[in-house]
């Protein structure tokens, strides 16, 4: 049975860090913080990609939350969760598209300053959290669901940057439209990794029962 139980799937086993909840606590406040003040600039400067930065923010934060509930719990279980949220990140990547695709049948320009603005904001709040996750980006399914996120956060939060420049200079919508579905993108290729992830780890588990 020892040898059954490769590297990775012993690692997994293994008691979490304190500081590792902790640090989902803080990433917890953040994201919920950041929603709130995206969520309403977005609507202010009617920018579809800070919308999409502000339900990626709310995504974030219900994984978080989700990931403190599982943390005690054993890999089948974290691996289940971590495979619901690969599913939600997916199903976020879905929703950009269909809001930038409505944002370009109207032709909504956006506010520019205010995209540049909270973008910055937000991109500050979010390397903070990478940075504190990033000793844990190697971990389990539900670990790395959490790191990923804070990834595609703060690289999503630089384009919006670039975004905003985008529709000072063309004065069009269209830079906006184009970052939107750059996040959807990336959201959907995490989606990829996570699910891949946790249904190997679900595999192990299973196996690692039968023995």
């Amino acid at each position: 049975m020892a040898t059954d139980c490769c590297a990775s799937s012993c690692a997994s086993n293994a008691p979490v860090p304190p500081r590792y909840r902790r640090v989902l606590w803080i990433a917890l406040c953040v994201n919920l913080a950041m929603f709130g003040v995206e969520l309403a600039a977005g609507w202010g400067a009617d920018s579809v990609s800070l919308l999409a930065d502000a339900v990626d923010f709310l995504g974030d934060a219900a994984n978080y939350a989700v990931s403190l509930f599982v943390l005690s719990m054993g890999l089948a279980a974290r691996a289940r969760t971590a495979l619901l949220k690969g599913l939600s990140m997916g199903a976020y990547g879905l929703y950009v598209f269909g809001h930038a695709g409505w944002n370009a049948l109207h032709g909504v320009v956006p506010e520019p300053l205010t995209m540049g603005l909270v973008g910055g904001l937000a991109l500050i709040a979010n390397l903070s959290v990478a940075w504190m996750l990033y000793a844990y980006r190697e971990g389990d399914a539900n670990m790395r669901s959490v790191w990923l996120c804070s990834r595609n956060d703060a690289i999503g939060n630089v384009a919006v940057m670039l975004a905003a420049l985008g529709v000072v200079g063309t004065g069009t919508a269209w830079p906006d439209l184009i970052v939107a579905v750059g996040m959807g993108l990336l959201g959907l290729s995490a989606a990829r990794s996570v699910i891949g992830q946790a249904t190997n780890e679900l595999r192990q588990s299973a196996h690692v029962t039968t023995i």
